[in-house]
């Protein structure tokens, strides 16, 4: 353990009140007690951060818990002066003795140990409802932040990706292997410039986390919640809110699964809308990889540092994108079918998928689970739905990433739209129609609970009444499914993808 000298006796007061050693970071020591955690900042100087001095200390433990206390309220306590008594003997003053501080104190609650994100994945405890509430957290916690304009989001990720390339030569990692990523990273980046100038103007650059890792999530009164945001280099942390994004959905693409990280891909984008943001993946992942790499490396974890430095390179690689539609009467099976499939689509962490509930919930402000009205389902409402569909589906394959349009699909012309937004995009199209007993849909659509279909068996009734033998109507572009068996289904539906655009 590397204690500065100035802070030995300060250490010895906060282990003494913890009751054990501290938890070491390169910059920080946390003496966890039995229901509060005191954080101390090192007094270190390093190439991009100075604690050196006790009012930078001071300074940065405040900005850690003005950063934090909005997105876990009450996780973070308060920053503390620890200050001399008469007698010699240290202890924790108020603001009345600033100038008496001999250090200064960050006081959060405990978390048990078994409650952050990244022990809950390695023990396998990443549920489906985990993944959303996951999802749900970030979305919230980036709606709250403000949007930041003037910065010059192109020449700051220029900045990121060489700035990480000393660290990776310093912890040792192959320089053949860091010069050819640096190669790609700084052309995958050249390739989006424009993209990332529109994503700041339109506001999506932000004083983000920074450092939104599974590790820096935790559950706190029950919910996910992100903590540890980065306070000590406001410039990394004013960024992309894609790139904020990636870092969790690298951690869980590359320890958890691919499955996992699309599930928080395609939550978080249902509730922002922000599909947009999967132009910038391919950098943004294998940026965050990269820095994983190097810091894995210099803990002198070789096998991990090599794991990531390929999954860096194999983030810049190239995919072809396809739009996949999923069509058929409710209770086909068509959202558990996309799911499946997704993961297995294009880039990581694979498939956007476009769901026609989650988009008409998000236009009425309301969680996918939420119901909505009957007026919410007027004509020209599902008109609005299918066309942001389409054109979403379009303008995302056209940057590189696969879609999967996930609606019902009953009538003819919204067929032939989502075909001609493929043909647009210039990627292959493949149409996968589900089809099956009504009574088996009727059992279904009975059981579901906690979705975001409201549909009723009055719906699927009336839905079959006026859309008659659908499936013998279908364009060349799609296959009919039998629906009745899932895995079935879905291996028709990988080998339709796979025949039709094997390389996807």
């Amino acid at each position: 353990m590397s204690i500065p000298a100035e802070q030995e006796e300060a250490c010895a007061y906060l282990r003494a009140l913890s009751g054990a050693a501290p938890i070491e970071t390169h910059i920080s020591l946390v003496f966890v007690g039995r229901d509060t955690v005191w954080k101390l900042k090192k007094a270190v100087r390093l190439p991009y951060l100075d604690f050196s001095s006790l009012a930078a200390r001071r300074h940065f433990a405040e900005r850690e818990f003005a950063l934090n206390g909005g997105a876990a309220p009450g996780l973070y306590r308060d920053v503390v002066p620890l200050v001399r008594a008469p007698d010699g003997s240290l202890g924790f003053g108020d603001a009345a003795d600033a100038a008496r501080a001999v250090e200064w104190v960050l006081r959060m609650a405990r978390v048990p140990p078994g409650d952050f994100l990244d022990r809950i994945a390695e023990e396998g405890g990443l549920t489906p409802d985990l993944l959303v509430a996951t999802a749900d957290a970030v979305a919230a916690f980036h709606r709250g932040l403000p949007p930041v304009h003037g910065t010059d989001p192109v020449a700051a990720m220029r900045g990121i990706a060489e700035g990480n390339v000393p660290s990776a030569r310093a912890a040792g990692l192959p320089l053949g292997a860091i010069e050819a990523w640096r190669g790609a990273c700084l052309a995958e980046l050249e390739a989006i410039a424009e993209w990332q100038r529109g994503r700041a103007r339109d506001g999506f650059v932000r004083r983000a986390h920074g450092d939104l890792h599974l590790g820096n999530m935790c559950l706190w009164r029950g919910a996910p919640v992100p903590f540890d945001a980065l306070e000590f280099d406001e410039a990394l942390a004013t960024i992309d809110l894609g790139y904020d994004l990636a870092f969790l959905l690298m951690d869980l693409d590359h320890r958890v699964g691919r499955a996992q990280a699309n599930r928080v891909l395609n939550r978080y984008v249902a509730r922002t809308g922000d599909a947009a943001l999967t132009r910038g993946l391919p950098a943004f992942l294998s940026l965050r990889a990269l820095i994983r790499a190097h810091v894995e490396a210099s803990r002198q974890r070789r096998d991990a540092a090599f794991g990531y430095l390929r999954a860096a390179r194999e983030h810049l690689g190239r995919h072809e994108a396809v739009i996949v539609a999923v069509g058929g009467l409710q209770g086909t099976g068509k959202t558990t079918l996309a799911r499946a499939l997704a993961p297995e689509l294009g880039r990581a962490p694979g498939a956007l998928v476009l769901r026609s509930d989650e988009i008409r919930k998000r236009r009425y402000g309301l969680a996918p689970e939420q119901r909505l009205p009957a007026e919410a389902y007027a004509d020209e409402v599902t008109v609005a739905v299918f066309t942001e569909i389409a054109t979403t589906a379009r303008d995302v394959a056209r940057g590189g990433h696969s879609v999967i349009a996930d609606a019902t699909f009953l009538d003819a012309p919204l067929r032939v739209q989502i075909e001609a937004e493929a043909r647009a995009a210039g990627v292959p199209f493949i149409g996968l129609w589900l089809d099956t007993d009504i009574s088996e849909l009727e059992a279904r659509v009975a059981a579901r609970r906690g979705d975001a279909s409201d549909a009723t068996i009055e719906t699927l009734h009336a839905s079959a009444r006026a859309n008659p033998e659908v499936a013998q109507r279908l364009g060349p572009a799609w296959l009919v499914l039998d629906a009745a068996e899932r895995e079935v289904a879905l291996a028709g539906a990988r080998e339709a993808v796979r025949s039709r655009a094997p390389t996807c």
